[in-house]
């Protein structure tokens, strides 16, 4: 054999192996996942992210997507407080990676970030498990933008009565100065007026700052009998809380979601924020939820944990969404995703994938009813859900229940 001819032979096999491979590459549907992985709610994360993993390893389990096809779950750090990363990781998601759908990202102001720059332009549905802005609700997002969680409009009424029912008279509303700290605020602050408290400051603050001593003598001269911190666990949120109580300006506290991470008992001291309400974005007590319990057992991490069983739901639809799609195409993906999460149709509870696929193939529809509820998108996207009163006992947050509004 001349050394020219191997030459041609070799070139000729590298280019088939390369060809093979990128053929083979082509066959992976891709998904993104977007979440702050490092930044102040990372000790959120990790099981966030595993919530939407396990929805992706039951289709690859039950046969894969599209005829045999293997679903793959990217995953880009959005920060959650960071716009301009945000819209980077999004932007390598949709424009790089080509993903035909998005989880995430899971914090109020870089999932409109990264709606803006990237996944709308793109044609992407982004569907949030955690962002709660009532922002959210007003984008011009060629209905591409959604969400599995309800927005902090609910979330605020419902820390305002749990506030009034503790007989607080007057609070003090300490904010993130985003999108999502401002929108909690005006919602709690609103509703608590309306049930005949006082709110005696309600003031914005800059994450990522080492000292808040100032912020908190103007808080605490208010006179409040309680502060409500409406921020991040592992950002300024405990940093405050910490120097509240170091300081002696407060020793009674309340927060959102963004607050509800054991992380805090950890930084401050146990025994020291027993008594500390919180709320939750949760799920509803159905055969779904059950389910989904059961598998994140087995998979070995906590389905009781913020926006864990809405990160499911959220990988799952858009799974079930393409199947009805027909193709991994982004075109006509909104569509397919009102389609199967919608009544009426044959009812698919978590993990029910192989079922959905039957049935769509016979031309059937489908009603998916998630491990956080129904998900049945109004039209802004946006979905009913239910709210956790949750209290700091000990070591960590302990769930009290839900709780329902008049």
């Amino acid at each position: 054999m001349s050394p020219k001819f191997r030459r041609l032979l070799a070139a000729s096999v590298t280019a088939a192996a390369m060809a093979a491979a990128s053929a083979a590459h082509a066959q992976d549907v891709k998904l993104g996942f977007l979440g702050g992985f490092t930044g102040p709610i990372e000790s959120l994360v990790p099981p966030i992210h595993e919530g939407a993993k396990l929805a992706v390893a039951q289709v690859n389990e039950q046969g894969g997507i599209l005829d045999g096809r293997t679903l793959t779950l990217l995953q880009g750090d959005s920060t959650c407080i960071d716009t301009t990363a945000a819209s980077a990781a999004a932007d390598r998601m949709v424009n790089s990676e080509n993903v035909t759908g998005l989880v995430g990202p899971l914090c109020s102001g870089e999932t409109i970030a990264a709606a803006n720059t990237a996944a709308i332009p793109g044609g992407v549905v982004l569907i949030s498990p955690a962002a709660t802005s009532p922002a959210l609700s007003g984008l011009n997002d060629n209905d591409l933008v959604f969400r599995t969680t309800p927005s902090d409009a609910y979330s605020g009424q419902v820390l305002a009565k749990l506030l009034n029912e503790a007989n607080y008279g007057s609070i003090a509303i300490t904010y993130v100065n985003n999108d999502y700290g401002k929108g909690f605020a005006d919602a709690t602050a609103a509703a608590f007026e309306a049930l005949g408290g006082t709110v005696a400051a309600n003031e914005a603050h800059e994450d990522g700052k080492a000292d808040y001593r100032a912020e908190l003598g103007s808080l605490a001269s208010s006179g409040a009998d309680v502060l409500v911190v409406l921020a991040y666990v592992d950002g300024s949120g405990q940093t405050i809380v910490r120097q509240a109580l170091e300081g002696g300006d407060f020793d009674k506290f309340a927060g959102g979601d963004g607050m509800v991470g054991d992380s805090i008992v950890g930084a401050v001291g146990e025994g020291k924020l027993d008594g500390f309400i919180g709320v939750k974005i949760g799920s509803s007590e159905t055969a779904g939820t059950t389910l989904f319990t059961e598998a994140a057992k087995a998979a070995g991490f906590d389905p009781a944990g913020s926006f864990v069983a809405q990160s499911y739901d959220a990988a799952f639809m858009l799974a079930l969404a393409i199947q009805k799609n027909g193709s991994d195409s982004r075109e006509g993906l909104s569509a397919a995703l009102r389609e199967i999460a919608s009544a009426p149709g044959e009812v698919i509870l978590p993990g029910e994938w192989q079922k959905a696929v039957e049935l769509i193939a016979a031309g059937q529809d489908i009603n998916y009813e998630g491990a956080a509820g129904s998900h049945e998108f109004d039209e802004k996207g946006d979905v009913p859900g239910v709210i956790i009163e949750t209290v700091i006992e000990g070591a960590g947050f302990k769930d009290v229940g839900p709780v329902q509004l008049p």
